[in-house]
């Protein structure tokens, strides 16, 4: 596997860079894994493939703050991230791993690399719900995927320094929660991990056994979806 640690100027663009790296996966004749990280410097609302707009998010707050608000090519709910939060993406072959198909294989497999690199510094670290990150009972962790013919992106969020006033500043009280939320609003459900970014950093590329640097990215793609979709304000507000 091969790290990409590249953080482009836009969300835009780092939010079709995710889908590009899946797209150049399928159309390739080979297998593709590749980890990338990645951190947006502003606040930024990310919805999910089939939220509902104004449904999820604080529309007005978002606009009136010059938070931009953005769909994603993956599915799950809306949340917010910006300076504080690590982004992550991992594209992974079924060539490589046909057992990925079944979709509760597939959570266990990203899902515990990721809380096997995090509990070595914080040992109270649990896997709750279908694919959160939790600190005593506490999301720090979102994650969600899109799969595709022949490989699929895993993706999501690690809190381990944000603003997390944010968050029930921009979104409003999700349509669906997880049972063991037991309802609780934002305030006091999520959390940081206490975990320094570079460390962060390091225990995530060791957990996925990086062999090396990615050189090359899908520049021309990226931007053909930056034009076509993330800047095209039909593709945010379609539900």
């Amino acid at each position: 596997m091969q790290l990409l640690d590249l953080t482009l100027p836009t969300p835009e663009e780092n939010l079709a860079l995710d889908e590009a790296l899946l797209e150049e996966a399928e159309q390739g004749n080979t297998p593709v894994e590749l980890l990338r990280l990645w951190e947006p410097e502003a606040p930024l609302v990310v919805i999910g493939r089939a939220s509902k707009l104004h449904d999820e998010v604080d529309v007005a707050t978002c606009q009136d703050r010059g938070v931009s608000v953005l769909r994603r090519a993956s599915g799950g709910a809306s949340v917010v991230t910006g300076h504080g939060c690590l982004m992550y993406a991992v594209v992974l072959s079924y060539e490589l791993h046909p057992e990925l198909a079944a979709l509760d294989v597939c959570h266990r497999y990203v899902m515990g690399r990721i809380q096997s690199a995090l509990v070595r510094e914080v040992p109270e670290v649990d896997l709750q719900g279908t694919c959160d990150l939790t600190l005593d009972g506490r999301k720090f962790s979102g994650n969600s995927l899109r799969c595709k013919r022949s490989h699929l992106i895993y993706h999501g969020t690690l809190l381990y320094d944000f603003d997390l006033t944010l968050i029930h500043t921009l979104l409003r009280t999700p349509p669906r929660m997880p049972d063991y939320r037991q309802q609780r609003p934002h305030e006091s459900f999520v959390t940081n991990v206490p975990i320094a970014r570079d460390i962060l950093r390091k225990n995530l590329i060791e957990a996925w056994q990086i062999e090396g640097n990615a050189v090359d990215w899908p520049v021309a793609m990226t931007q053909k979806l930056v034009a076509e979709k993330y800047t095209n304000p039909q593709w945010t507000s379609m539900r």
